[in-house]
């Protein structure tokens, strides 16, 4: 959906050449969510400005659905990229309504069909519509502020979206709410999502792919687990901290053990819960809760239940260390 090849930026300073972005080859597939992250300066707010030609390549190819961006009018390519911003950059002197439908307009859409999608969206970032229809973006607080402006980058139904660190200026907890807020719309409209972030956790929750950059060059590109179990150089280890293998259970599911372990449980699912002593964990639990829930078990074991209470299977805390690759011994100074 997005594929950069070669894609470098060079700035002017004095008699020198700095390369903000050197030679990236990137491939964002269609409906994913591709965190970009890494220190200041690192030169990831410039490659997502390049895709909708706020920022202009010096050397490389970027092609989005296909279609060289180059070959297309800067305007147009803009009004089909959905951008949100820290500061969510909300007209002042409009109203919500009128924020929220700033594309539709420019885009030539009918008066019903408008009322209609700045409707939708509100529902969808659970606000009111006709409570928030004539108040202004300084009436709202921040977080509401930030949802607004997701809204307005949503209106026109855009395939793509850039968002440049949306929570980066909340408080830890809207951020948190946000960020599962985010993450259930993305279950409807599946957009393909450029998201740059400074924060490695931030990036880990949301991300489906990760780009790692430090001073212009791409430095991993993978999935979270795949990052968080086999960083690629040193710089990458250290960004992602020493407690990568804690990050990892926070990433993983009780499913995703139990794929892995399958075909050595045999037992019939009656015995499961007696087999565990009593001890149950919900399949959907990420792996982190389900450590302290095998720590505290008299048998060292749980009996894996469905949304019902239903068992089906069984853990043991020995199973971990083929998932994460840590000695059990390990595993009990991780949680506490």
């Amino acid at each position: 959906m997005i594929q950069f090849n070669n894609v470098t930026k060079v700035y002017q300073s004095g008699d020198k050449e700095v390369k903000a972005v050197n030679r990236v080859n990137l491939s964002v597939e269609k409906g994913e969510i591709c965190v970009l992250i890494g220190p200041s300066g690192c030169g990831k707010t410039t490659l997502l400005r390049m895709v909708n030609r706020m920022i202009e390549a010096t050397e490389g190819l970027i092609e989005v659905n296909g279609e060289n961006i180059q070959s297309l009018d800067s305007i147009q390519l803009r009004r089909s990229i959905g951008y949100v911003i820290q500061q969510t950059g909300l007209f002042p002197n409009m109203t919500i309504e009128q924020n929220v439908s700033v594309v539709p307009r420019l885009l030539g859409w009918d008066r019903v069909k408008i009322q209609h999608r700045y409707n939708e969206l509100m529902d969808m970032m659970g606000l009111d519509p006709d409570e928030y229809r004539n108040r202004y973006p300084w009436e709202l607080s921040g977080g509401q502020q930030q949802r607004i402006g997701v809204a307005r980058a949503l209106a026109a139904d855009p395939p793509v979206m850039l968002m440049d660190e949306p929570f980066g200026a909340l408080d830890p907890v809207i951020r948190e709410h946000l960020q599962n807020e985010f993450l259930r719309i993305q279950k409807t409209v599946k957009k393909t999502i450029l998201f740059v972030s400074h924060d490695i956790d931030e990036a880990i929750r949301l991300g489906d792919a990760i780009a790692i950059f430090n001073a212009g060059e791409l430095m991993q590109y993978g999935t979270p687990n795949e990052i968080l179990s086999n960083p690629r150089n040193e710089f990458v280890s250290q960004f992602v901290g020493s407690d990568r293998t804690l990050k990892r259970l926070n990433l993983l599911t009780v499913d995703d053990l139990l794929q892995r372990v399958a075909a050595v449980r045999q037992k019939k699912q009656k015995s499961y819960k007696e087999a565990c002593g009593g001890s149950t964990v919900r399949r959907d639990s990420d792996l982190r809760n389900a450590l302290s829930v095998l720590l505290s078990s008299p048998t060292g074991a749980a009996a894996v239940v469905d949304e019902e209470g239903n068992a089906f299977g069984n853990i043991t805390i020995a199973d971990f260390e083929r998932l994460v690759e840590v000695h059990p011994a390990q595993l009990k100074s991780i949680v506490q």
